[in-house]
Parts: structure tokens; sequence; C-alpha cells
């Protein structure tokens, strides 16, 4: 914000994007990063959109991790402060990429593509398989309702002042802002 505050007070060109963490497994960037891009009129560009692998459906509550895999053992990036809450978020684009006959990755990543601000997600696939099906997600068109459950799931508790705006100040906030809210409105 202080950066296109600048751009704004001495006429130099704006920024047009941030390059963010955001995915399914942390949602935190909806509490400052996402509204500001909204607000101003920025992209987001996600990198990670798949929590490095967490969310494309190899990592299951109860499952042994695939063979020399790094998450859930040494790698701690991205940060799983709840494998509980992580594996319930997990399990819902797997059961919407069944419904779709898709993966659980293409859910995730069509999920992102769908969030306010977002114009492009990074992708890091590691075999040509991984990434011919993580591109399909383009065409994956999620309803209202998968949204929902995906944002239900997902959701991460509101913090003051947002819990009390979702409270008292609905009939005033945008669309963008109650797209954001959504389930704890």
């Amino acid at each position: 914000m202080k950066a296109l505050g600048v751009s704004a007070q001495h006429a130099l060109p704006r920024f047009v994007s941030q390059q963010i963490y955001y995915s399914l497994q942390a949602r935190d960037a909806e509490y400052e990063l996402i509204p500001a891009a909204v607000d101003q009129g920025l992209g987001v560009l996600v990198w990670s959109p798949l929590a490095g692998g967490l969310l494309s459906g190899k990592y299951r509550r109860d499952r042994q991790a695939p063979a020399g895999s790094r998450q859930l053992t040494d790698w701690k990036e991205p940060p799983v402060y709840d494998q509980e809450k992580l594996y319930d978020t997990v399990e819902a684009p797997i059961a919407i990429g069944d419904d779709h006959g898709v993966s659980a990755a293409q859910v995730a990543l069509a999920y992102m593509l769908g969030r306010p601000a977002v114009t492009s997600v990074i992708i890091g696939a590691r075999t040509t398989e991984q990434l011919t099906d993580n591109l399909r997600a383009a065409d994956l068109v999620l309803t209202t309702e998968e949204r929902q459950r995906l944002d239900a799931v997902s959701a991460l508790p509101l913090l003051n002042p947002y819990w009390h705006q979702a409270k008292t100040a609905r009939d005033r906030l945008s669309s963008a802002d109650l797209t954001l809210l959504g389930p704890h409105l």
C-alpha cells in the first residue's frame, strides 16, 4: 500500500500484481493481501497453489505418504499448523474431483483460479503427467455449491476486526468482501 501511495504521490508507474503464497491449505492471504489487491485493482499471481503437493490428493489421513515424498516429514514448507484440518481440507477436493472425474489437484487449482483478484497460478509439476493434469484445471468449472464446500472446509477463523465487520456491516460490504468472508456470514 505504501508503494502504491508513493507511486500515486509522485506520478510514477504503479505495480500491477503481487506474487503471494495462497492455497486451500493456507488462506491467510485473505486477511489483508487479497482485500488490498481487490481494493487497488491489482492482480494476484499465486505460487505453490497446491501447497507443495499437499493438495494433490497423495497425502491422506491414515495412509502412508508416497515413497520419496518429503511433505509431512522433514520438509516444513508450507507450514502445517493443524494436520487434521489439512486432511479434512484434502478430502474435499478429492471428493469433488471424483464427481467430475478429475484429480484433486485440478479442483484445488480451479478453486484458486476463481478467487477474487487471482489472475494466474504458478505450478511446479515434476513430471509431464503432473503438468498435463494441472493445466486441465483451466477448463474445470466448479459449481457454487462446490466452491462453498471448499470455502467452508478451508476457512480460517476471522480475526478482529473482520469478525466484527462480518456481524455488523454486511449491508455495507462489497460483493468481493462478501465472497472473501464466505462461510463466516
